[in-house]
């Protein structure tokens, strides 16, 4: 071919590879089948090996990694580039903007952006002469490092714009699924991402499929952060979204933004945990400043957390239905993934040992799948002077004295001596029918066993499963039997509290231990959030009795029976007078009343029906505050949506109406 004529071919070639590159990338679409593209850039190598004298720096051929480093060149930012002060609820939102409101002119602020935050490494890509010259990392954020090379590789930077001088600002990072190839040595996408750009041999970061996500045009300047953020994408680079990045002309439609993505991201090919927030108006946003590295007019609205810290305050070992002696970690109340945890399974006594986990040690949560709290690691910098190991066979007689326990050869498991999984099974089953407990009629020790031996029954929640044709079907039932047993299940379904709690068998409490349960959590969903400060508030609980009931409501099993029972429409009712105007309604008291002291406060909600705790949760009615109020206590309710009462409209509600 003639140089005339390479050098129209090699600029075709250029132009439908870089429009191949920008709806692979930017648009998220395909032209072409991967194959095809890399026949093209194999034919514009041959061509450009023929005639290197046309070769340019743009050219898709040059993203080929070059010779190896010494060092990185510092590079000073002409802008700096910041990081972002973090907000965790919707009221520290609220908090922000009433903040930047009291600097802005008129004292309102018109527009927000909001766009997906991104967990990678910040960079920072110039052009010159509409062609890709130099890439910074943000390093302090006054001077970076300059990785030109190994960013060069990237596939979806374009090399040429349409633009003669730009600043172009975003993540470097790597998709979800790549990682899980490439991990390694590495903890997290980001250490991955971050790891290859500063590798000083340009061909291992050619290796991994990186990926820029451009979010600020910091040259040529724009009026608005939307306006800047269309530019991005019409120059060709690929933003975080097209459809979840927004304008909000409203706080309110900005927390409907927040919400969308807490559910949208789930499905996102790269890691995030949050939304970042900016006072849409950039002049309005450089005039507000910079506050340590932070600029006053942006945030992170940070997710829920994944993982989390807090401190042992007690191992308790649940007895689960196969007689499997199993521990679990009790410590303060986090905020994990949306949720409020207290407890996490350690599993057996290797992998305390494992953990070396100790009451009063500061551990790390996470949720596996998002479902189940687990202890990830012990932070034995932490730990207090004068702990002791974790003496498994010690914590066995001390909870459980009257029972004997082995592990047999080659299991991590402690089990009940003597005892099957059916053996259990059928003694709960006979206990929650009897007397003391819900006295279902014909759910006597034969019956039972009859049940459990033809598998129609594995659990307690199976009994509310039944129907008359399947129980008649057994040589024990006939027809009017089968369905008077069925009647008398039926009839138990919405039992008393108290009664409810006996049924369940927790070890050490009695009816009577169940009364006073009752009377002081008034509903179970609030025995379930209970903590050991407050179960030690009652007079006839000790310590042994508390980790008892710690125990049973920490069990995986359990927990998933009391699910599987509330879904079959199986529910105890709330335990208190229905004529008490507080009925089933949960309060706590902080801070000082000025016309009565605490527990007068408290005696007086309990009198009116309601329960007092000590512990914010979900099903807390409302914080009633005094002066100096629990910081803990308030933020706790803050992120939970708990509303706030004075001590006016405390006494309010306790005065009886005329």
């Amino acid at each position: 071919m003639e140089k005339s004529e390479a050098e129209k071919r090699i600029k075709k070639l250029r132009e439908l590879i870089d429009d191949y590159r920008y709806h692979y990338h930017v648009l998220d679409e395909s032209i072409m089948s991967e194959a095809a593209a890399d026949s093209l850039k194999h034919e514009l190598a041959e061509l450009e090996a023929e005639y290197p004298e046309l070769i340019t720096p743009d050219s898709p051929t040059q993203r080929v990694a070059g010779k190896a480093l010494d060092k990185f060149e510092k590079v000073t930012h002409e802008k700096r580039m910041i990081s972002l002060s973090d907000v965790f609820s919707t009221a520290e939102v609220m908090e922000w903007i009433h903040r930047n409101e009291k600097l802005v002119p008129g004292g309102k602020i018109k527009e927000f952006f909001t766009d997906i935050k991104m967990d990678g490494l910040a960079c920072s890509l110039k052009y010159k002469n509409g062609v890709f010259y130099q890439a910074v990392t943000r390093g302090d954020g006054l001077v970076g490092e300059d990785v030109t090379l190994n960013v060069k590789t990237i596939e979806n930077i374009p090399l040429k714009i349409d633009v003669d001088e730009a600043e172009v600002r975003g993540e470097i990072i790597i998709f979800k699924s790549d990682f899980e190839k490439l991990k390694g040595e590495f903890a997290n996408p980001r250490n991955l991402a971050a790891g290859s750009i500063r590798q000083l041999d340009p061909k291992i970061a050619a290796k991994r499929p990186l990926k820029f996500i451009a979010y600020d045009l910091v040259k040529p300047d724009k009026p608005t952060w939307k306006e800047a953020y269309d530019e991005l994408r019409k120059l060709g680079f690929q933003t975080s979204s097209e459809d979840r990045v927004w304008k909000a002309e409203d706080v309110q439609k900005m927390f409907e933004y927040i919400k969308d993505l807490d559910e949208y991201r789930k499905g996102l090919k790269w890691g995030t945990d949050g939304m970042v927030i900016k006072i849409n108006d950039r002049k309005v946003y450089d005039d507000l400043g910079i506050v340590g590295k932070t600029p006053r007019g942006a945030v992170a609205y940070k997710f829920p957390a994944e993982e989390a810290t807090s401190v042992i305050k007690d191992i308790v070992i649940s007895i689960g239905r196969t007689g499997a002696a199993t521990p679990v970690a009790l410590f303060e109340p986090v905020q994990l993934a949306g949720t409020t945890v207290r407890h996490a399974s350690l599993h057996n006594a290797d992998e305390i040992a494992r953990l070396d986990a100790r009451v009063g040690d500061t551990v790390i949560i996470y949720k596996a799948g998002d479902i189940i709290p687990q202890v990830k690691e012990v932070l034995t910098s932490l730990r207090p002077e004068g702990t002791l190991k974790f003496d498994f066979e010690k914590a066995l007689k001390k909870q459980y004295p009257e029972l004997e326990f082995e592990r047999p050869e080659g299991e991590a498991v402690y089990r009940v001596k003597g005892e099957t999984s059916d053996l259990i099974l059928k003694r709960a089953i006979e206990y929650y029918a009897s007397k003391p407990a819900l006295n279902i009629e014909g759910l006597g020790e034969k019956n039972v066993v009859a049940l459990v031996d033809s598998g129609l029954v594995k659990s307690i929640a199976d009994l509310y499963k039944l129907n008359a044709s399947k129980v008649a079907s057994l040589e024990r039932f006939g027809d009017l039997s089968a369905k008077n047993l069925i009647e008398a299940i039926n009839n138990s379904r919405h039992p008393k509290l108290a009664k409810f709690i006996t049924a369940l068998g927790i070890r050490h409490v009695g009816a009577q231990t169940a009364v006073s349960l009752s009377r002081k959590f008034g509903s179970l969903d609030n025995l379930i959030d209970t903590t050991l400060a407050d179960l030690l508030e009652i007079p006839d609980v000790g310590e042994v009795v508390a980790d008892s009931i710690l125990a049973w409501f920490s069990d995986e099993d359990n927990l998933k029976m009391l699910e599987e029972m509330k879904s079959l429409g199986v529910w105890p009712e709330d335990d208190s007078d229905a004529d008490l105007p507080l009925n089933g309604k949960s309060y706590i008291v902080t801070g000082t009343l000025s016309s009565m002291g605490r527990e007068e406060a408290e005696d007086k909600l309990r009198e009116l029906g309601a329960t007092v705790t000590s512990s914010v949760t979900k099903n807390t009615t409302a914080l009633i505050v005094g002066e100096k109020p629990g910081k803990s206590k308030t933020d706790k309710a803050d992120k939970l949506k708990i509303p706030r009462l004075s001590e006016a409209e405390f006494l309010k509600l306790i005065t009886p109406l005329e």
